[in-house]
């Protein structure tokens, strides 16, 4: 699967179980790390897993498997699937980190063309 297909999966996967703040950075033309970065907020520490959860099993209907997921005791957590790094964050957490301005550099992705209209608000 495609970097962007990717993104877009994960993105809707994230949009039906309501993420807040949802967001995407094209990072390729400044790291090795990966191609996008997606990064959303939680209301609530049970909604940081739940969003995880739901990403990891829509991702595995499609046979993707993440590399690597840290920090499911925390209020981030980071789902690695190698050209997509996915960022679950509760709100202090987000704040704290800005993750969002550290890599404002990078190329915003418009989600709304990603994203199925069923799964909008």
């Amino acid at each position: 699967m495609e970097s962007l297909e990717l993104l877009k999966a994960a993105a809707n996967a994230l949009n039906e179980k309501k993420a807040k703040q949802l967001s995407a950075v094209k990072i390729s033309d400044l790291t090795i790390l990966c191609d996008y970065f997606l990064i959303c907020t939680a209301t609530s520490s049970t909604h940081v897993k739940a969003l995880c959860d739901e990403v990891e099993e829509k991702l595995d209907e499609k046979g993707i498997k993440p590399h690597h997921i840290e920090g499911r005791a925390t209020g981030w957590i980071v789902l690695d699937y190698g050209t997509v790094i996915i960022h679950i964050f509760g709100e202090k957490e987000r704040e704290y980190y800005g993750l969002d301005k550290m890599w404002s550099d990078g190329a915003p992705v418009e989600l709304n063309d990603i994203l199925d209209s069923k799964t909008e608000d």
